[in-house]
């Protein structure tokens, strides 16, 4: 089986929020947390936590310093998120890329994406039709989608209207919706 690294993109200050979602708990654990243990129960590793904003808070979190990667850039939004966390891979055939602010996102879903991993793979999840995330990129990709990835746009450019992209449908395991405000915890 293909070796498929995980990149968790937890850069963001959460400002609709009132602070960085990485900090944020749902039932007693910190989406920080949930997700990066959503890839490795999913079957990724090595995995790597982009961080920004509260960058030693969110540090704090994960069980290893090793796991984070700088994004200097951070504010400019999650596409230098993505270039930082994609230049700083690790050799592997593909990369899982996640967000923090997806608690709906299960280890199941990741491990039916992973099973798609190799060198030139382009994947995401689809949850009743709309594409979502996570997206699988193979490491064939990586330069160009970390060349195009600006602002808040991260590979969505790069990514539209691609005909070898692969929609993998995971609403049967979970859901794709982000939390933006606390409210949406509730939902």
């Amino acid at each position: 089986m293909a070796e498929c690294a995980g990149l968790l993109l937890a850069a963001g200050a959460g400002r609709r929020f009132g602070k960085p979602k990485a900090l944020v708990e749902l039932d007693g654990e910190p989406l920080l947390r949930r997700a990066l243990r959503v890839l490795t129960d999913g079957g990724c590793a090595p995995v790597r936590v982009v961080v920004g904003a509260r960058a030693e808070d969110v540090r704090a979190l994960l069980p290893s310093p090793d796991l984070a990667v700088d994004s200097p850039d951070w504010a400019t939004g999650m596409g230098a998120s993505l270039r930082a966390g994609l230049r700083a891979l690790p050799e592997a055939d593909a990369v899982l890329v996640h967000l923090v602010d997806l608690p709906g996102v299960d280890a199941r879903i990741i491990a039916r994406l992973r099973a798609l991993a190799a060198p030139d793979a382009v994947a995401r999840a689809a949850y009743d039709g709309v594409p979502g995330h996570p997206v699988l990129l193979g490491r064939r990709w990586w330069a160009e989608v970390a060349d195009s990835a600006s602002g808040d746009r991260g590979a969505r450019d790069w990514l539209r209207g691609r005909p070898d992209l692969t929609l993998v449908e995971c609403a049967d395991l979970g859901g794709g919706g982000d939390v933006d405000r606390p409210a949406d915890l509730r939902a």
